[in-house]
Formats: structure tokens, C-alpha cells, sequence
């Protein structure tokens, strides 16, 4: 189990706290040798200037293979004022509120918590981005509200109410402190698996989630959900199993490219959510590499005035999607001219490119789950009735067809071949192909970084052996680290 450590500068700066087995001197932290254990180090020293101890115990953690907060290029960041034209906060409304009639307003941030909730989101934003401990954090009003400065002040200036607060925003920001030893349990790793309660169509639902936390217990790893207000923990993890709807713009991706940057093994990857959650990327990868998928066009504005061309080339009906869409939201089928000059002319509203696509019709989807290039999960999803998606989102709600759980070795042989070569160039993670099976051959629709996984649905067949297997994997790659 990666152990914690808690460097502090001095002994007297943690006289205010209860004595832990977990905090250590600097001095000792920097002498200590070379080893293969694995730590995760939250650096409280009092400077984290160039060359200082601070910076110092924060470089050779990096050295060491160890997680720490700070990290170097965030002490870097603040060394040379990088956050000044990097940090991205949404402040306006609430430090108004903060604020009354002053004009400047300075923010104290202890692991992004604040004790007033009118400004505890904007620490937050401001720790996801510059995950440093304590903050003092100034913004002036000049015809808005910016960023003015940021300093790091030590454990060691505090008062006794900012003591507390401290000891408040450490005790929730990492569990791994205070955990009692007698119900304690030797976990080798620890995950985190990110979830949002509030999304309309997550892809795993909440049993399957537990199914996945009981996974990991069997195979010795410590799992627990995060949410989005959690990026400045993941430092404290070794995974990150991301259980809620990828996109590039956003706080998925964000949360992918950290965990990957901190060293931590990471379904979704970054490099799979850009190219899977972009429609029209795919179309071109998918393409180039000679994959079979329906005659697809990449349209632009300018194409609305040559309608009769594309009509020509795909024949009506037409499929048209936005880029970024998910759960067949943004698909649209077109049937006649008109329609799809209005749909064209509606949908460039919030996107420069389109994609169209020929419609194939058939009475349902397959979708093959693929994990590190192998399948090993099949799915029938049929049509809504009258419709012809696997979703109707419509006025009246949202609709579903039915489905049917395959065994994979029951598949056509081309449908897992297709579904495992059209995995191949976007990357070896977990992934969901979509593909039609019709007289001429298989297609493949789209290839999903991020694919539901639901209790009661695509675990038909193995059951808690899929569990086993996704979790598997993840044990695998952080052993072989």
C-alpha cells in the first residue's frame, strides 16, 4: 500500500496538530536512501522558493517515483507568475458578493477549501489548477474581478483559527491520515473512480459502480468514487477509472490529463477521449486506415448551398451529427430535402463542421466491448419501437430499446475482428464499438472511449467476471509500473 508522508520544515510547525506516524521532518525526508516503496508526500514546508527545502523535497519526490503536493512545475508556476495569464477562474458573481464595496478581496485557500461557501468554489478552481497546500490568494476590481497575486505562506503563520481551518481542509483531503490502524486493511493501490450523480445518462449505474469498488477489494486495490470538485486529490491515487461521459471541453479531460501527468493509470486516457468523442476525427481516422464505415461526408456551412450534391452522393434518408454528441443526442435523420437544409442550417448553429452520413437501417446495433485489443463483452441493442435510434429523446422523455447480452464467441466472426482492428490506432484501453451488420458487410458507427458499463445489462453473461477483468487490467499496468 502506498504509504503517506507529511513534511513539515520543523517540529514546532505541527505542534498544533495530533501527533501522526506520518509526519516527518525535512531534513529526514531528503536523507532518506533510495527504495522501492511508494509514497504519496504532501510538502508543507515554509518556502518553496527556487533551490529552497521546500523545492527541494518536492524535486526529489518527483525523483523517487513518489506523488507529492506541490508538484515542481507548480512551484515553478509560482516562481515566475505563470498562473497570471494560465489560471482560468469563474469569480465574477461571487467575489461581488464576498466583496460588498471594497475593491480588493484576499482569499485564503487550505487544500481549496474556504470556511464561506459564497467563495469555496472559486479556492476550489483555483487549487484544481495550482494544487499548493495553503494559498493566500488576492483579486483586485478593475472594471472586473482579477487575479492580482498569490502567495504560499507556511504552516508556521497561521493563527489559531486558521490552524483549524487547516487541520479541517487536511482531515478531508486525505483520508489516508487519519484512518484508524485497527480497521485498517493492507490495500496495495488505491483508485479513484469518478462519478457525477447528477448526470441524466451516466455510463455505469450506481450498482454497477459498487460492483466495480468490490472488484478491486478482491484483487487488493482500495477504490472509492470522486467527483469533479476532487481533481486536486488525485495525486493521492494510483488509478483513475473515469465513470461519467468524456469530452474534450470538458472536466473529464481535464481530470485525464493530470492523472496522467502525475503518473497514475487512467481509463479513459487522454489521448483516447480526443479521438473518440470528436465524430469527425474518428471518421477521418477511421478512414485513412481503411475501416469500413457508411458513406460519411464532413460538411461546412458552405455546403448547405450544394444540398443537391450531397443528396446525390449519400441519397435521402440522411444522417446528420454534431461532433461531440453522446447517447444519440445531436444525430439526426433527415428525410427530404427541406429538412435538411433546415436541420443543416439549425445544427451549424454550434458547430463549424457536421458529419453526414448514409442511413443504413437495421433492426439493431452491435456493441463490442474491447479492453487492451481484446473483446470481451457483446451486446444486441435493438431499436425504440416506431424509431429508428436505440434512444428517442423526444418532449415526452427519453426511450430505450431492448437488448440482448452475446456471449462473444457466439458473435460473426467479422463483427469482433472489425470492432478489435477499429480499436487499434485510437489506443489499448477500454473501449465500445458500435457497428451495423447488413448483407454487404459490417460498419463500423463510432468507437466510444467511455462505454456503458450497467449492471443488469452488459454484464449478462460474465456477471462479476467483467468486473474482474476491467479492474484486472488496471492491476496489471500498476504492477507493471
Amino acid at each position: 500500500m502506498t504509504q503517506l508522508k507529511i513534511v513539515i520544515e520543523s517540529a514546532a510547525d505541527w505542534a498544533a496538530y495530533y501527533p501522526s506516524d506520518n509526519v516527518i521532518l525535512a531534513k529526514d525526508y531528503l536523507a532518506q536512501p533510495v527504495s522501492k516503496e511508494r509514497f504519496k508526500v504532501i510538502n508543507l514546508c515554509r518556502q518553496y522558493n527556487y533551490l529552497s527545502t521546500g523545492y527541494y523535497c518536492s524535486l526529489l519526490a518527483e525523483a523517487r517515483g513518489h506523488q507529492v503536493v506541490p508538484a515542481v512545475k507548480h512551484l515553478r508556476d509560482l516562481s515566475r507568475r505563470i498562473w497570471l495569464g494560465v489560471l482560468n477562474v469563474d469569480s465574477q458573481q461571487k467575489l461581488t458578493a464576498k466583496a460588498g464595496t471594497a475593491t480588493e478581496v484576499t482569499l485564503w485557500s487550505y487544500f481549496g477549501a474556504h470556511e464561506d461557501n459564497t467563495v469555496a468554489d472559486v479556492t476550489r478552481q483555483v487549487f484544481e489548477q495550482l494544487p499548493v497546500p495553503i494559498l493566500k490568494i488576492t483579486f483586485q476590481l478593475k472594471g472586473s474581478w482579477r487575479l492580482s497575486n498569490i502567495e504560499t505562506p507556511g504552516l508556521n503563520t497561521l493563527n489559531e483559527e486558521q490552524q483549524t481551518q487547516f487541520a479541517t481542509a487536511l482531515d478531508n483531503y486525505s483520508r489516508l491520515i487519519w484512518r484508524k490502524a485497527k480497521t485498517q486493511k493492507a490495500y496495495r493501490y488505491d483508485m479513484a473512480i469518478l462519478v457525477d450523480d447528477e448526470e441524466r445518462f451516466p455510463p455505469s449505474n450506481p450498482t454497477a459502480i459498487k460492483r466495480f469498488i468490490a472488484a478491486a477489494k478482491r484483487q487488493g486495490i482500495m477504490a472509492e468514487t470522486i467527483t469533479r470538485k476532487d481533481l486536486g486529490k488525485l495525486p493521492e491515487y494510483d488509478a483513475l477509472f473515469i465513470r461519467t461521459t468524456t469530452s474534450v471541453t470538458h472536466y473529464t479531460y481535464k481530470f485525464a490529463r493530470l492523472a496522467e501527468a502525475s503518473g497514475l493509470v487512467v481509463m479513459d486516457d487522454p489521448d483516447s477521449i480526443l479521438r473518440c468523442t470528436n465524430k469527425i476525427y474518428l471518421a477521418q481516422l477511421l478512414e485513412t486506415q481503411g475501416i469500413a464505415t457508411p458513406k460519411t461526408r464532413i460538411l461546412t456551412k458552405d455546403d448547405i448551398a450544394n444540398v443537391d450534391s450531397l443528396i446525390e452522393d449519400l441519397s435521402l434518408p440522411i444522417v446528420l451529427k454534431i461532433p461531440d454528441g453522446s447517447f444519440s443526442v445531436g444525430v439526426k435523420k433527415v428525410k427530404t430535402k427541406e429538412e435538411l437544409v433546415a436541420e443543416l442550417k439549425d445544427m451549424f448553429k454550434g458547430s463549424a463542421l457536421l458529419l453526414a452520413q448514409e442511413f443504413l437501417p437495421t433492426k439493431y446495433d452491435w456493441r463490442i466491448g474491447v479492453l487492451n485489443g481484446q473483446a470481451i463483452y457483446a451486446c444486441r441493442y435493438y431499436m425504440v419501437k416506431n424509431h429508428w435510434q436505440i434512444y428517442n429523446h423526444s418532449a415526452t422523455g427519453t426511450q430505450s430499446g431492448g437488448f440482448d447480452a452475446i456471449p462473444t464467441f457466439e458473435v460473426p466472426k467479422p463483427v469482433i475482428k472489425a470492432a478489435v482492428n477499429a480499436t487499434r490506432k485510437i489506443g489499448n484501453g477500454l473501449y465500445g464499438v458500435d457497428l451495423k451488420e447488413t448483407a454487404d458487410g459490417v460498419y463500423i458507427i463510432e468507437v466510444n472511449d467511455n462505454p456503458s458499463l450497467e449492471s443488469g445489462v452488459e454484464d449478462k453473461i460474465l456477471d462479476t467476471e467483467l468486473y474482474d477483468l476491467i479492474i484486472g487490467e488496471f492491476k496489471r499496468r500498476l504492477d507493471a509500473r
